[in-house]
């Protein structure tokens, strides 16, 4: 979600930002699955205002079960093949 944050309309950064921590604030106690391929120290520059991202972060950090997955990426092995690819 913070690379959607990122690619917000230029000068109106804060919309994005404002809508996922309204998400985030409503379904407080509830289930939700967020993933991203930044740590969450990454996710304070998309926001305009560093006292949501710390506030956003506080409610996700503490209430989480994080699964950090670390090694290559499994989406080349998906990729479509090039009929003029000979590497495989």
């Amino acid at each position: 979600m913070t690379g959607t944050i990122g690619r917000a309309r230029p000068g109106n950064r804060a919309a994005p930002a404002d809508d996922l921590y309204e998400l985030v604030s409503e379904r407080q106690g509830r289930s939700l699955t967020i993933t991203s391929n930044r740590a969450p120290s990454d996710w304070y520059p998309p926001f305009p205002n560093p006292v949501v991202a710390e506030s956003l972060l506080d409610r996700l950090i503490n209430t989480s079960h994080q699964v950090i997955m670390n090694g290559p990426s499994y989406r080349p092995n998906k990729r479509p093949r090039n009929s003029t690819d000979k590497t495989k």
